[in-house]
């Protein structure tokens, strides 16, 4: 089955600003579940001018003690696989990451682009699409992909909050034109 959860967001600040947040938002103390990221791979086609990147983010495993007692569920943490790329001359960083725990059960992918705002060229849209679907857990399946969901959910809602923090606190006051 599987469920989805969309996103939409225009962060009041330039592109280069919003997208050196993001390169930057974890870890961070006003997100305790992300662990570390590290960049295991960077390039830049100097052709075209796009940077490519991949990270690996460590998460903490914040499945519900109660539904650890299944034994697949019972990890100390949560790795995930980011790949982007960056395109300063358009104006665009497209991601897409994907969870690399649990693969046999369980599919978790997001793709998402920031992008110059049509409304304010000095704006930047953000927009995520991320989907879950659990198999091989039984009845256990739709009990599992509606805590992922509504955890996916709250997520994009503290990661879009914790950007705008970040972006004031970096950048000032949003541009409000």
């Amino acid at each position: 089955m599987g469920v989805t959860v969309d996103v939409h967001q225009v962060f009041q600040y330039p592109f280069e600003q919003v997208v050196a947040c993001f390169l930057r938002k974890y870890p961070n103390p006003m997100d305790n579940n992300v662990i570390a990221v590290k960049t295991v791979e960077e390039k830049k086609d100097e052709s075209t001018g796009l940077i490519y990147r991949k990270r690996i983010a460590i998460c903490q495993n914040v499945v519900p003690e109660i539904l650890r007692k299944v034994s697949i569920l019972k990890v100390p943490d949560i790795r995930l696989e980011e790949e982007s790329w960056l395109s300063l001359q358009k104006r665009n960083m497209a991601i897409r990451s994907h969870c690399l725990t649990w693969t046999q059960y369980a599919s978790m992918r997001e793709e998402s682009v920031f992008q110059e705002s049509v409304e304010n060229p000095n704006w930047t849209e953000f927009i995520q699409r991320g989907r879950i679907s659990i198999t091989g857990a039984g009845f256990f399946n739709c009990i599992l992909e509606t805590f992922a969901s509504a955890f996916l959910r709250q997520g994009a809602q503290k990661g879009i909050r914790i950007m705008e923090m970040l972006l004031k606190e970096q950048c000032g006051a949003p541009l409000v034109e």
